[in-house]
């Protein structure tokens, strides 16, 4: 997959691309639905496939104060998207200015003259453009005027009926519900991070852990989680079974909310190196204990408790 930053940057040969449009936020099943329409047209026309994503996400633009509500940072949703096979990922910096951008300049400065678009795909709640003037009926205008085609997915159910959406995900996952979350998706969500130095409290009781911030990710239920690390070896990356937690760790007088992750039965020097997390189930939440020993013992608890649930998930 080709990345480009500005559509200034595209090769006159990368012109004329089905395009699907959209945030992508988590790259959930309905996402995947969008931008697998627009690969199978592609397909059909002989025209590279694309995918139209903003960076900053725009809520982040609008509301800046907001709790942090990321499912996929930026990096996570590239390569989400990149797994998918589509051909080129633009991305359009979502700043003041953009912002301000008008629906019809979109169309003309983005999508015509920047990229050429033989044919846009996009979700039927696809808003764009100052005060959010865009919507698929403005595209599919503006494609007959223009000379581009328009395709509208509609909403994109699970057998019960429920609407996959990156809302839905973030409900669950606030609630303490990863595999449900994982439902939606279409595979476990992942916190990644690069590993970082902590108190190493863990390492003197014989649960060391590697220690991932935040950052921009949403939060999810606070508590102690059974978990697969990725580690990239060679190219590969390979998943071992652990325990995490995920809170501001209250019996330390812990401040400030971080994901520290255990490897069952290895011994491996994690520091500075990426590490992906995914959230396999929720097993309790977070608690103060009385003592470190009543903290200890529980974490042996949480640790057989986690080994059970991923033997049992395979």
């Amino acid at each position: 997959m080709r990345l480009y930053r500005h559509t200034a940057d595209l090769p006159a040969e990368e012109r004329g691309a089905v395009v699907a449009l959209g945030n992508f936020d988590g790259v959930h099943c309905g996402h995947q639905t969008v931008i697998g329409t627009a690969q199978r047209l592609a397909a059909e026309l002989g025209s590279p496939s694309a995918v139209v994503t903003f960076e900053p996400h725009p809520r982040s633009v609008f509301r800046p104060d907001d709790p942090p509500f990321r499912l996929t940072p930026f990096r996570v949703k590239t390569r989400h998207i990149e797994a998918l096979g589509v051909d080129q990922l633009i991305v359009c910096h979502f700043d003041d200015g953009f912002r301000h951008k008008t629906a019809q300049a979109f169309v003309d400065e983005i999508l015509v003259g920047g990229l050429g678009v033989r044919h846009v795909v996009c979700g039927y709640d696809f808003l764009f453009g100052h005060k959010r003037s865009g919507d698929p009926a403005f595209l599919l205008q503006a494609g007959r005027a223009q000379g581009f085609g328009v395709t509208e997915v509609g909403p994109v159910s699970d057998e019960q009926g429920g609407v996959y959406s990156s809302t839905r995900v973030r409900d669950a996952l606030t609630a303490g519900r990863p595999r449900e979350a994982a439902h939606v998706l279409g595979h476990p969500w992942e916190i990644e991070g690069r590993v970082v130095h902590g108190d190493q409290r863990g390492r003197t009781i014989g649960f060391p852990t590697a220690n991932i911030e935040l950052g921009e990710y949403l939060r999810p239920a606070f508590g102690v989680y059974a978990v697969r690390a990725g580690i990239d070896r060679a190219g590969e990356t390979v998943w071992l079974p652990g325990v995490a937690n995920l809170g501001a760790r209250p019996t330390v007088d812990g401040t400030v909310a971080r994901l520290e992750a255990h490897l069952f039965d290895v011994d491996l020097d994690l520091y500075d190196l990426h590490l992906r997390v995914q959230m396999i189930d929720f097993l309790r939440p977070e608690m103060k204990f009385p003592s470190f020993d009543a903290l200890k013992d529980q974490i042996v608890q949480d640790a057989a408790a986690a080994r059970a649930v991923l033997a049992a998930a395979g």
